[in-house]
């Protein structure tokens, strides 16, 4: 009878020392469960406060007097943890807003400012962190900030984002990470907010190309002037005099009538038309210097494309790989270089084959009065070689073919450094005979009647423009 007795006494001190793992159980399961669905999470306090519920409860297992604590330790807990998690569940559902202030439009590696405006519409303060969207090949400086937001106040957070990459982007989101209020949980939010950005070449270039032109200082960046055949034969208008007029010109006529000095300015050939064609295929997917060949050629194209711009000329452009992706008709004005722009901003290479015989017959269908076209492309193999010759080779006489040919550098300094081993040696004879294949390839072209510019691409610029300045200087077109 006393063992019988003696065991319900052990059966019910053991049922009340797991009881309060039972409790806390029961009441910290929606907690979780709620956590999970709404986004917000136990900090380190918390953890460290069911620790300390942890430790009473083990110590109640041994001593039955410490049930009654435990018992109100891990009710307290709860208690607590559930007005903090429905505190900063209801400051932060509806409270905060968030506005972002950023440009439509920047340039490849050109740093752009952006601004952040987190808005507290709750009764009380709120501290975390807040991080804008980052889109990819982008870096930001910082990537996130501090938030302190005073009750219905607000904050702007700064950074600097800089473009890696050229094309069109998105910003989708905002996240914000709350703390509550006794630091028992985080909230993280993702609020939508979408907002488009476009990444456009480095058009400094242009700027520099129009302030060394009218300073007479092209020289500086390669480009060399080209006497006109005929330059300044035929008058155009009279107008003031600025700083960088040649005194030659002077009207000395109309400067004493006037009182003000005056010049004479001739116009030049316009109104004629050049075409480029954009290989987006595999031969321009090469990196150089963190960018692709079609990244350099897309620069140089557009260098030249100004320079025709501001000579009088109409411009168009058609990119293409194994489809034709965009086709801007010629025109001139200045709008002409921002379509241009918009046109080339996206487009990238792929490992496709390109379709000379699409290209060129979408060519010949949308442009038929004569006119310059320049195809910025890679020969690899014969494949491709033999379609670029024969393509540019037939358009002669209808149009004035220009060949782009980049260069690969890491080809040539091969050839050039044999080294002392036998790879080496190898290497640098396959890289040579490679290099007199290109070199055939290119008288093909020249005996076609096709004019080349073959430079490597970091260095293609000067090239490009010195060959049209000498184009328009002839009066080839």
């Amino acid at each position: 009878m006393n063992e019988i007795f003696q065991r319900s006494i052990e059966d019910h001190v053991q049922w009340q020392s797991q009881w309060p793992w039972l409790v806390l159980a029961f009441l910290a399961a929606p907690l979780l469960v709620a956590a999970w669905k709404l986004r917000i999470y136990p900090s380190m306090a918390w953890v460290g406060l069911l620790a300390v519920s942890l430790v009473v409860s083990v110590v109640a297992i041994f001593i039955p007097g410490f049930l009654v604590i435990a018992a109100m330790v891990d009710v307290g807990l709860v208690i607590i943890a559930a007005i903090d998690f429905a505190l900063l569940y209801t400051l932060t559902n509806r409270g905060v807003e968030v506005r972002r202030s950023i440009p439509k439009t920047c340039s490849l590696g050109v740093t752009v400012d952006s601004e952040l405006t987190v808005e507290n519409r709750s009764g009380m303060a709120l501290i975390g962190q807040v991080r804008d969207d980052l889109p990819e090949h982008f870096t930001s400086s910082p990537e996130h900030h501090a938030l302190r937001l005073p009750t219905r106040g607000l904050m702007t957070a700064r950074r600097k984002l800089t473009p890696g990459r050229r094309g069109a982007f998105e910003l989708r989101n905002v996240y914000l990470n709350f703390s509550s209020l006794c630091r028992l949980w985080k909230r993280h939010l993702v609020l939508p907010l979408a907002q488009p950005l476009n990444v456009y070449p480095d058009m400094k270039q242009l700027s520099d190309y129009a302030l060394l032109a009218r300073t007479n200082r092209l020289s500086l960046i390669g480009v060399r002037k080209t006497r006109r055949i005929g330059q300044d034969s035929e008058f155009e208008r009279l107008r003031d005099y600025s700083r960088d007029d040649n005194y030659r010109h002077i009207d000395w006529r109309s400067t004493a009538r006037r009182r003000k000095l005056t010049v004479r300015q001739f116009q030049s050939d316009q109104s004629q038309r050049v075409i480029f064609l954009l290989d987006c295929g595999r031969m321009m997917t090469n990196q150089r210097d963190g960018y692709s060949l079609l990244d350099h050629a897309l620069n140089s194209t557009l260098m030249m494309a100004y320079v025709a711009l501001s000579q009088g000329d109409s411009v168009g452009m058609l990119c293409f790989s194994d489809e034709i992706h965009s086709y801007i008709p010629p025109a001139g004005g200045k709008s002409q270089m921002n379509r241009l722009i918009h046109a080339g901003f996206d487009q990238f290479p792929r490992l496709v084959e390109s379709r000379y015989d699409q290209a060129f017959l979408y060519l010949s269908t949308h442009c038929k009065r004569r006119s310059l076209v320049v195809l910025a492309t890679n020969v690899i193999d014969e494949v491709n070689a033999g379609a670029v010759v024969d393509y540019l080779g037939n358009i002669n006489g209808q149009h004035l073919p220009l060949g782009v040919l980049l260069r690969d550098r890491e080809m040539f300094d091969a050839a050039d450094s044999p080294g002392g081993d036998s790879f080496s040696m190898y290497r640098s004879a396959a890289a040579a005979d490679i290099l007199l294949w290109r070199d055939q390839v290119l008288k093909d072209l020249e005996h076609r009647g096709v004019l080349i510019v073959d430079a490597f691409p970091d260095e293609l610029t000067a090239p490009l423009v010195n060959q049209y300045l000498e184009i328009k200087a002839k009066h080839l077109l």
